[in-house]
C-alpha cells in the first residue's frame, strides 16, 4: 500500500454518520465504541465520537482529492443533500477558484466541511 492520510472526523452517532455516508456511496469498514472507518472506492474517512458536538460551531474539515468531483457530487444530489447556504447537510457547487482548482463542499450532519477538490 502506498503511503496515505485519512481525515479523523467527529461522529455525533456512528449509525447516523454511516447512514448518511452510505447514501452516497460509502461503505462502512470498520466499527467499534471508539472508532468507524467508512471507504469509497480509495477514498477513506475515519470517525470517532463526539456526541456532544455542536454541529454548528464545529471547525472540522478536510479536502478529499478527487479524479470524479462529478461523479461524487452528482451521488450527494441524488442522496437528497440540498445546495443551500446554511443547515445540515448541505452542499456547495462546484466552482473554479482564484488558486485555479475546481472545488465543491459538503457540509454533513455534524458540520464537517469537506472539500472536494477535482485533481
Amino acid at each position: 500500500m502506498a503511503d496515505h492520510a485519512t481525515p479523523n472526523l467527529p461522529a455525533r452517532d456512528f449509525a447516523a454518520t454511516a447512514e448518511f455516508y452510505r447514501a452516497i456511496g460509502f461503505e462502512e469498514g470498520w466499527r467499534d465504541a471508539g472508532w468507524m472507518i467508512v471507504s469509497r472506492g480509495a477514498l477513506m474517512l475515519e470517525f470517532f465520537p463526539y456526541p456532544d458536538l455542536d454541529p454548528a460551531t464545529s471547525s472540522f474539515s478536510c479536502c478529499l482529492r478527487l479524479d470524479d468531483l462529478a461523479g461524487l457530487y452528482a451521488a450527494c444530489r441524488a442522496a437528497g443533500i440540498a445546495e443551500k447556504s446554511i443547515g445540515f447537510p448541505r452542499l456547495h457547487p462546484p466552482r473554479r477558484e482564484p488558486s485555479g482548482l475546481t472545488i465543491a463542499y459538503l457540509v454533513d450532519p455534524d458540520g464537517t466541511l469537506l472539500r472536494l477538490v477535482q485533481n
